[in-house]
């Protein structure tokens, strides 16, 4: 293949339905295969609704919304990661399960904010 060709190919530019067809196949994904994603989910719509019942102010419901969001995508994170690591080496590496670890922290350091931003938010309308 000609250089210039591949480079054309490198540089390829999808469509924004293509892009956003992609997503949601990543997404899909990630909800048939990943338990987790499912119970982030359910946990999130679950708080969403919560905030809702219980007549949260709207920039509470904002806060609540980024919180969610965020938790979804540090997990989302870390699902690419430990599949990329498990391409590059099958075998145990201890550097490999490091950076595993690491990216699972940052799904731990999310959930505990969202359990702040959640008592913050819910503590009061509770009681």
């Amino acid at each position: 293949m000609p250089k210039n060709k591949i480079i054309a190919n490198v540089f390829k530019t999808n469509s924004f339905m293509e892009s956003l067809k992609i997503s949601i196949k990543g997404l899909i994904y990630l909800f048939l295969y990943h338990r987790n994603m499912r119970i982030i989910f359910v946990c999130g719509l679950a708080a969403l609704l919560f905030g809702y019942f219980l007549k949260l102010k709207g920039i509470e419901l904002v806060a609540l919304s980024i919180t969610v969001a965020l938790v979804f995508m540090a997990e989302i994170f870390n699902t690419a990661i430990e599949m990329m690591m498990n391409i590059v080496s099958g075998e145990h590496n201890v550097k490999i399960k490091l950076i595993k670890d690491i990216a699972a922290a940052v799904v731990v350091v999310t959930c505990v904010n969202s359990l702040a931003v959640a008592y913050i938010l819910f503590w009061k309308k509770l009681f």
